[in-house]
Order: structure tokens, then C-alpha cells, then sequence
């Protein structure tokens, strides 16, 4: 078991799991509210069509990598990690620009499809609010996948524990028994997934070099592969050593023999994109009638 790798499954499936969930348990309440629970069907249709176009993405990226020539995949695996970490980066400033208005938007969407009459069109609704949790999960665990090559059986069995956790966290939301903190929750997983985007664009240069693409930066800073690899040496157990360098590959995209490249873009992303993402949010202007 790859316990790094399994845990940043776990991160990303539960994070923007949550954020799905939410959405849903919101068009949910919303309807038994207004005594329309007849249309909890079409919601769920919406739903379970995000959800499947989500994963063919997911297996139509991961798919395509491994049926590509050397070096051109590893250029489609730096290029997937690289499009992962701008995707997610966007997503985690979008969400915690729109999040304190998020209610009150679906409330109106869902108002002006119930008055058009159209069960379709709560359908729809519900299929575009997830969809794009679903796209960005489904490109990011591509990513992840791409970077852990043999282990990525762990990325998706994380993401699926977390997906679990994130339904059963909807389901209790969606009935008022939930106490979490969601404002706290997003800020710290957000935090967790900055982390795992700086390291997927590390991982994406020491893809590039190893194909050399990358000239610059190439001299590697550390060797601590007798101390904290990330694999297993043939025929050596298992120890605390090896489980610790995974955690780390996972979380923070650590390798035991990094190029300068790596080490100066990842230090570079993260203090740029944490100082950001930590800073005061602005008020959301209201929306204008």
C-alpha cells in the first residue's frame, strides 16, 4: 500500500466531493422547502450524468498517457500535471471568491427553473453544478495518476474514500445533523491541495528533464534515497523511512534526488499562490437585478 499516494487521493476526492455535496444538498433542501420533492428525480439524473462524464474524462486521460511512445509520454504526463495545477489553482481562488454567495445563486437558478416549469432544466442545473467539480477532480487525479505511474491504483482508491466520506458529509447536511465548519474545512484542504499542486508542477519539470526538454536547473540539490526514498529497493522491507517518503511525494511532490528546477519552482509556486490564497478575502460585490 502506498499510504502517500492514498492519502492524496483521500484530499482531492473528499475536497471537491464536499463542494458537489454541498451543491446538491443545497438544490436538495431547497425543493422539500418549496414541497417540490417530486423533482428530486431529475436532480439525481443531473447528478449521476455529471458523474459518469466525469469519469470517462478521468479514464480516457489516464488511458491515453499509457498508450504513448517515450518521450512523448512523458511530455503528455508533464503536460496533464501542468494543466492540473493551473486548473486547481483557478478552482481554489474561484471558490473562495463565490463561496459566500453560492446559496443564494442557486436559490435563484433553481426559482427560475421551477416558475419555467421545466423538469428538464432542474436536470440541467444540477448536471452543470457538478460537472465542474467533477472535470476538475477527474483532470487533477489525472495528474496525480500520471505522476505516480505504478501506484495509481492508490490515487483512485483514495479518491473514492474520499468521495464516501464527502456523500455521507452531504447526506448529514442535507438533513441539519452536520456541525462543520465549512468555511474552516475549504481553508485547510485548500491548503492541502496548494501543496499538491506545487508538487505535481515539480514533478511535471523532473519529467521534462528527464526527456531533456528542460536544459536549466538540471544539477540535482540532494541525494537522501538511502534515507527517505520514494521506493522500495528490490527485495528490502518496508519501513517508516520508505512510507515517509511517499507521504511526502504525495503531499508535497518530494523526490529523494531533486534537480534545482524542481526545488526553485516548487518553493517559488508555493510561497506566491499560500500567500494569496491565505490573504483576507474581499467582500463579494452584490449581483445587480
Amino acid at each position: 500500500m502506498d499510504i502517500g499516494l492514498l492519502t492524496s487521493g483521500l484530499v482531492t476526492g473528499l475536497r471537491e466531493g464536499v463542494e458537489a455535496a454541498l451543491i446538491v444538498s443545497i438544490i436538495l433542501s431547497y425543493l422539500a422547502r418549496t414541497g417540490n420533492r417530486s423533482a428530486f428525480g431529475r436532480v439525481w439524473l443531473g447528478v449521476a450524468s455529471a458523474g459518469a462524464a466525469s469519469l470517462v474524462t478521468g479514464l480516457a486521460l489516464f488511458v491515453t498517457v499509457g498508450e504513448l511512445p517515450p518521450p512523448y509520454e512523458q511530455a503528455f504526463e508533464a503536460a496533464a500535471m501542468l494543466l492540473a495545477c493551473a486548473v486547481v489553482t483557478w478552482m481554489l481562488f474561484w471558490m473562495r471568491r463565490t463561496a459566500s454567495g453560492i446559496r443564494d445563486d442557486l436559490h435563484q437558478a433553481l426559482g427560475r427553473a421551477l416558475a419555467d416549469g421545466s423538469a428538464n432544466g432542474l436536470a440541467a442545473l444540477a448536471f452543470v453544478a457538478v460537472i465542474r467539480e467533477g472535470l476538475e477532480s477527474a483532470l487533477f487525479l489525472a495528474g496525480q495518476a500520471a505522476s505516480a505511474r505504478a501506484g495509481a491504483e492508490w490515487v483512485l482508491a483514495g479518491a473514492l474514500l474520499g468521495l464516501a466520506l464527502a456523500g455521507a458529509l452531504g447526506l448529514a447536511m442535507y438533513r441539519g445533523a452536520a456541525r462543520v465548519n465549512l468555511a474552516r474545512f475549504f481553508r485547510w484542504t485548500g491548503i492541502a491541495l496548494v501543496l499538491i499542486a506545487a508538487g505535481l508542477l515539480a514533478s511535471a519539470l523532473h519529467e521534462l528533464v528527464e526527456i531533456g526538454w528542460v536544459g536549466v536547473g538540471t544539477a540535482t540539490v540532494f541525494d537522501l534515497s538511502r534515507v527517505l526514498p520514494i521506493e522500495a529497493a528490490a527485495g528490502a522491507p518496508v519501513g517508516p523511512g520508505l512510507v515517509a517518503g511517499q507521504l511526502l511525494r504525495a503531499l508535497l511532490g518530494y523526490t529523494d534526488r531533486p534537480e534545482a528546477v524542481m526545488v526553485s519552482a516548487w518553493a517559488v509556486y508555493l510561497a506566491v499562490v499560500l500567500r494569496l490564497y491565505l490573504r483576507p478575502a474581499g467582500r463579494r460585490s452584490p449581483a445587480v437585478a
